[in-house]
């Protein structure tokens, strides 16, 4: 079984993540750190030097070789979600779980921050409201679960997505990605 989690910069997805992993006795990946090795940087350093659309093309390979060979935690970038592949292999071949994270509380955890490249603007805040306006849509057409976050600690997150997994029946394929022509980032049929 593989069960990803999805949603915003600090929602605590690694934090979680590597808990849960512990709790049901499997492996945990980090898909951002996973991404890092791949590159041999930080991927703060890529978006500087590649930019945001060659990250994300790199991300779309990284989500789809793990949503296929990988079983166990998986964590996902905080913008995994914003192409349709991403979210298709997300959601037919995993269980995913959703951290929902207000922008306020994200802001509070994250406002000394200077690893994220989406959050070195003037106002973080504002644009971490934006992030959720875009991008809290595309969580939840994506996840199987909702875990709002608040202020529980990491135990009782651990609790409720572990209760959530027990009640609920495996994944059932939608519509299985598909190679483009050119054998880069899959596309959806």
């Amino acid at each position: 079984m593989l069960i990803s989690l999805v949603g915003l910069p600090g929602s605590g997805k690694s934090t979680v993540g590597r808990q849960l992993a512990r709790r049901l006795k499997v492996p945990f990946v980090d898909a951002d750190q996973a991404l890092e090795m791949r590159l041999g940087c930080s991927i703060r350093s890529y978006f500087e030097m590649q930019g945001e659309e060659r990250f994300r093309d790199q991300e779309a390979h990284m989500i789809d070789e793990l949503t296929q060979a990988f079983q166990g935690v998986l964590s996902t970038g905080g913008g995994a979600v914003l192409r349709a592949n991403n979210r298709a292999c997300l959601k037919d071949r995993t269980q995913v779980v959703y951290l929902k994270s207000s922008p306020d509380e994200l802001f509070r955890r994250l406002r000394h921050d200077t690893q994220r490249p989406l959050l070195q603007v003037a106002d973080p805040q504002a644009r971490l409201r934006e992030l959720f306006e875009v991008r809290d849509p595309l969580y939840r057409e994506t996840a199987h679960f909702v875990i709002e976050t608040g202020r529980p600690n990491v135990s009782h997150l651990v609790n409720m997505i572990q209760m959530q997994l027990e009640l609920a029946p495996p994944p059932t394929p939608t519509h299985p990605p598909a190679q483009s022509e050119k054998g880069d980032s899959p596309k959806l049929a």
